[in-house]
């Protein structure tokens, strides 16, 4: 684990993650890292019990309903019968409403309260609550949270970083 940084959240990155002995083995991935976790290729990126919030099901719930085109549609309707049929999600109790109450509280310390979007706050409250590690592949959604520890799974989406020559 990395010393926490100025904003008070404690990150990992794959470059300091450990050893597979040492991996968390019950984590919270974000809502993002759930739909991308078919595309991630480096298992351990990820704890080995992968837990997912209501919150996280409510948003993929939304996704048919607003998609564009019926093609759209019947992918996030797949993706949202897979996330129900893998995973009992974490509920949004009473411990994650006090907890959220925390969020909030360091992301407006942070200087992000018109920036915070109240679904990562919400995951970060059920994290929090159940003092798990949150899983994401944007760290950056989740900066200026007090309590929380962020792991960072990398991308599959980013492009791959340009390879540096070592000279002769």
């Amino acid at each position: 684990m990395n010393d926490a940084p100025a904003s008070g959240v404690p990150e990992h990155s794959p470059d300091d993650a450990p050893a597979a002995s040492d991996t968390p083995s019950r984590g919270i991935l974000d809502t993002s890292t759930l739909i991308l976790l078919g595309r991630i290729t480096d298992p351990a990126s990820l704890p080995t019990e992968p837990l997912i919030t209501a919150v996280t099901l409510a948003e993929l719930s939304a996704g048919p309903l607003v998609a564009s085109d019926q093609g759209e549609r019947a992918a996030r309707q797949a993706h949202l019968q897979q996330a129900e049929a893998d995973f009992d999600p974490l509920p949004f109790d009473a411990e994650a409403a006090r907890a959220f109450g925390r969020v909030s509280a360091s992301l407006r310390r942070a200087g992000r309260k018109r920036a915070a979007r109240a679904y990562d706050a919400m995951i970060a409250a059920i994290a929090v609550a159940n003092d798990l590690p949150l899983y994401t592949c944007n760290a950056k959604d989740f900066s200026g949270i007090d309590e929380l520890d962020v792991v960072t799974v990398p991308n599959p989406e980013d492009p791959p970083a340009p390879a540096t020559e070592t000279p002769a």
